[in-house]
């Protein structure tokens, strides 16, 4: 089984990265930065784009994971930009067959935006046919959620 963490965060060894760690304590798994990676706005074209090598690693995985941190009580930017470019290019259900986690870290999220954050992804994942295994917020859950993928 494969797993792909895609981190949204431009801190490459930040809270984020740590709870990927406890997720996936003992398995193996391949992590994409997202600030590595040119991906420009929903509608812009760019001959140097990288949405699709980032697609094409998603299709790779049986279970993908994304990470953002808490960024003006959402998910960070590069995170919103990759599921914004999911639209025209990706056909409902394509990633059908894998799993989906969201880790989703901030010092001190509200009710709502945990709430926001756990539709978004759990919408995002339905969508495009994956199964959707839960968010976590937090080492516990995180721990939690380990043993479901």
């Amino acid at each position: 089984m494969s797993v792909l963490f895609i981190n949204g965060s431009p801190n490459k060894n930040g809270n984020t990265t740590e709870l990927a760690n406890t997720l996936m304590d003992g398995k193996d798994y391949r992590t994409l930065h997202l600030v590595d990676y040119k991906l420009y706005g929903y509608g812009q074209s760019f001959a140097d784009d990288q949405f699709a090598e980032i697609l094409e690693s998603m299709k790779e995985a049986d279970t993908i994971v994304i990470g953002s941190p808490v960024y003006w009580h959402s998910m960070c930017g590069l995170v919103r930009n990759l599921l914004d470019r999911f639209y025209g290019p990706v056909s409902e259900g394509e990633l059908g067959g894998r799993k989906f986690v969201f880790l989703f870290q901030g010092a001190a999220p509200e009710k709502w935006m945990l709430e926001k954050a756990e539709y978004t992804m759990s919408r995002f994942a339905r969508m495009y046919g994956m199964e959707y295994v839960g968010m976590a917020t937090n080492e516990a859950e995180a721990k939690k959620l380990s043993e479901k993928i």
